[in-house]
């Protein structure tokens, strides 16, 4: 039994994995492109890009996932935007996920780059940088140094909101262990899937500190 166990759970991890891996892919470049947006000198794009980080942090990434699922279908009168089965509910999540960390990961990215001194932008003017150089050569280290701690907390944090995946009947982690309490009326299963949650976090959390370490030239 345990066996079994064991492996229904991995596969589920599995799709937590992947879940995982898809909304850090697609996430920290578009929150990259959102900050930028948010930081805009054209007031209608700042504006519009501010009011959609702030419904989308204003609002529960569950509520997120229920609308954009099942949101196309019944808006397009039966539509099937994102196909049938685990791989249309695997994009439709993914675009949740991705959309909703984007926005968080853009108030970092906002921050980190504001708290950069004005003068190292001048400094760099002067040597006829353009913005693009000043940025990239002179103001990225710095602000990858100071969105690290913040950023990793977002990610510990994605690793545990896999699981609201559940909502739209993706076989992940803890849909996995629950599906035991239904078949077999056995909660251990459910239990063990805090082992896996908190190996992958106490992993991720380590490679964090290694780099945090890293950087510490800067200082």
């Amino acid at each position: 039994m345990l066996r079994e166990v064991l492996i229904s759970l991995w596969n589920g991890f599995g799709q937590s994995l992947q879940l995982f891996c898809y909304t850090l892919l697609g996430g920290l470049p578009l929150g990259l492109l959102i900050a930028f947006g948010s930081m805009s000198k054209i007031g209608p794009i700042r504006t519009f890009i501010r009011g959609v980080v702030w419904v989308i942090r204003g609002t529960p990434l569950m509520l997120q996932l229920i609308v954009i699922y099942y949101g196309p279908g019944l808006l397009g009168r039966g539509m099937n935007l994102w196909g049938g089965g685990q791989g249309g509910r695997m994009a439709a999540a993914a675009a949740a996920f991705i959309l909703n960390y984007a926005c968080y990961f853009s108030e970092i990215y906002r921050g980190g780059i504001e708290s950069i001194p004005r003068g190292q932008t001048e400094a760099g003017r002067v040597l006829g940088m353009t913005k693009a150089q000043i940025f990239f050569r002179i103001k990225l280290k710095q602000v990858y140094k100071r969105i690290l701690p913040p950023m990793g907390n977002e990610v510990i944090t994605l690793v545990k909101d896999t699981c609201l995946a559940r909502i739209i009947a993706i076989y992940e982690l803890t849909y996995s262990g629950q599906a035991y309490i239904k078949s077999d009326g056995l909660l251990w299963p459910l239990l063990l899937t805090g082992v896996f949650y908190l190996a992958f976090s106490g992993l991720l959390s380590v490679l964090l500190k290694r780099e945090e370490k890293r950087l510490a030239y800067f200082e």
